[in-house]
């Protein structure tokens, strides 16, 4: 699986996932749905046919915030949503 993309400007972590058909996606989506209400963070959704962008920011949204370990597993987290 590929890892997370790390940015500094702004600080986040970004990744695509991609699938092979439609039903997929939407499966995909409703777990990511779920799984953030559970634990009430939202990330940034983008979304087509066959793919799905995250864009996790820090919980802190402050203009200095770093990405913590938190973030980094919340992102974790994520890829296990993946069949």
């Amino acid at each position: 699986m590929e890892p997370w993309n790390e940015r500094k400007r702004p600080v986040c972590l970004e990744k695509r996932f991609e699938f092979d058909s439609y039903s997929s996606t939407r499966d995909f989506l409703d777990r990511l749905g779920e799984f953030s209400e559970v634990r009430k963070r939202y990330p940034d959704i983008s979304f087509g046919k066959n793919y799905v962008n995250i864009t996790l920011r820090p919980d802190e949204d402050a203009e200095d915030s770093i990405l913590t370990d938190s973030d980094h597993a919340f992102a974790a987290a994520i890829d296990g949503l993946i069949d």
